[in-house]
């Protein structure tokens, strides 16, 4: 008799939630466990846009410390595109760029927003044979990890209505032949839907 309480109690509580919200719910908890890549993003504000908003995104030409070098422009790449699925109309930068170059060269191109970001921080750690040989150092063996951070200016009024960081590490059943660049496409697609109010999909 308990067992079938037991059992009709699991079937009531699995009908709350559909496959895809368990699957979700899973990666959660194994990304949170150290599993996965796992990312936080921690916003100034919980400001919304417009879904026809024109974005210009750009990155800043600094180059994080230490032994990693991520490849020139790769945030505004992964940024566009995370952000060219919910906004329909997304410029970016060709190349690195300075804050009033990238905001001269979003006002001339029309845009309401400058999204302009850089990687603060990133660790590439050693993940696979050729990292060995090249560093052979036990104690960089592990996850990599980044920072990124972001500010949205508004280009009419040069206003900063929000600004993120983006910490992000990979998980163990991921970081083989990971980059610290490889982190960032989910948490900024992730930021472009928080930016339209939407939740995590």
């Amino acid at each position: 008799m308990r067992s079938l309480v037991l059992l009709l109690a699991s079937l009531t509580l699995s009908g709350c939630m559909t496959v895809s919200d368990m699957a979700e719910g899973t990666r959660y908890q194994m990304s949170d466990a150290g599993l996965l890549d796992h990312s936080d993003t921690r916003r100034t504000a919980s400001i919304r846009i417009q879904p026809d908003s024109f974005v210009f995104i750009a990155q800043g030409a600094f180059v994080p410390p230490g032994s990693a070098y991520p490849r020139p422009n790769v945030v505004a790449e992964e940024a566009f595109n995370g952000f060219v699925e919910y906004f329909p109309m997304v410029r970016r930068a060709r190349k690195p760029e300075g804050l009033e170059q990238a905001m001269s060269e979003a006002r001339a191109a029309g845009a309401h927003y400058l999204l302009y970001c850089r990687f603060a921080a990133a660790d590439d750690r050693i993940g696979n044979a050729d990292e060995w040989t090249d560093q052979q150092a036990l104690d960089r063996v592990g996850l990599d990890s980044g920072v990124i951070q972001i500010m949205l200016i508004e280009t009419s009024t040069q206003y900063l209505i929000d600004t993120a960081r983006i910490r992000s590490r990979g998980g163990l059943l991921t970081f083989h032949d990971n980059k610290p660049e490889d982190l960032i496409a989910r948490p900024l697609a992730q930021y472009a839907r928080g930016l339209l109010g939407m939740g995590d999909q």
